[in-house]
């Protein structure tokens, strides 16, 4: 088995997809899990504006919508998370995506005051952080801040990890890495377009641009550019197809360097360390 045939039976990537199909695979993932752990009374997720998170809150909505039409009753909830470092660049393409989404609530937390501490406080003991760093403390701030509210209403966090985005480790551990459920894991980036052009989102919020927009110095940096490598070719890649050398190797190698993103905590049981 080859490295690439490896990570696609990794990663449950289909070659292509039928997306009346996959959008029940992920509603009914949601549905079910939230009947037999009945604890759950719903489901939370950040929303950015962009695609990944666009997908997953319109299917969670749609799950929780299934829910209490079949309970008979308002059980269940989505509750849609804002998080803005300060005041975000794209912040209309949030707010059309909640339109789009129409989720039970919306909650807006700005995690600037609590990230600026933070790294005041490390720079107060002659630690500072660069600002790539520091993009990974805002990571982290706004899954600490999603577990809070899902605590407060007995729910459990919702990740947008994909499998063009898992197979380059292109997220922050413990960050938007961490999460209890991701719906959309499987998905190449293009399969999520095709799925949103399905459930007739917005056009604009699935052709944008795809950024982290993580970082100070170079904002609303495009993941291609980071990467090195575009998503159509990571989509051409997981679904099978041959791409150019130089490319394969990209993929290759970010799949190798960041293979303990994608790995639970390490134990003295585990081989992944040797």
């Amino acid at each position: 088995m080859t490295l690439q045939q490896q990570i696609i039976e990794e990663l449950h990537v289909l070659p292509k997809i039928d997306a009346k199909e996959e959008i029940r695979k992920s509603i009914d993932f949601l549905k079910e899990y939230a009947k037999k752990n009945t604890f759950v009374r719903g489901f939370v997720l950040a929303l950015s504006g962009g695609q990944d998170s666009t997908l997953a809150g319109k299917l969670t909505q749609l799950a929780v919508d299934e829910l209490n039409a079949e309970a008979g009753e308002n059980r269940y909830s989505f509750w849609a998370v804002r998080l803005p470092y300060g005041v975000q660049a794209d912040e209309q393409d949030c707010q059309d995506a909640i339109q789009f989404i129409q989720p039970t609530q919306v909650y807006t937390v700005n995690i600037k005051p609590a990230v600026d501490v933070s790294v005041q406080s490390l720079k107060e003991i002659g630690i500072e952080l660069s600002d790539f760093v520091k993009g990974n403390e805002k990571a982290r701030e706004r899954m600490k801040v999603q577990y809070a509210i899902a605590a407060h209403h007995h729910a459990v966090v919702l990740g947008t990890d994909h499998a063009a985005e898992a197979v380059t480790g292109f997220f922050t551990k413990f960050g938007d890495g961490g999460a209890d459920l991701t719906p959309i894991f499987r998905l190449n980036k293009r399969q999520g377009k095709i799925l949103l052009a399905e459930l007739n989102c917005p056009k604009h919020l699935y052709e944008k641009t795809p950024t982290a927009d993580l970082e100070e110095h170079r904002p609303a940096l495009p993941d291609e550019v980071v990467l090195g490598v575009t998503y159509d070719q990571i989509d051409d890649y997981l679904e099978g197809k041959e791409i150019s050398e130089e490319a394969r190797q990209k993929i290759e190698g970010h799949y190798l360097r960041s293979q303990h993103k994608r790995h639970l905590p390490i134990t003295i049981f585990d081989d992944f360390w040797r």
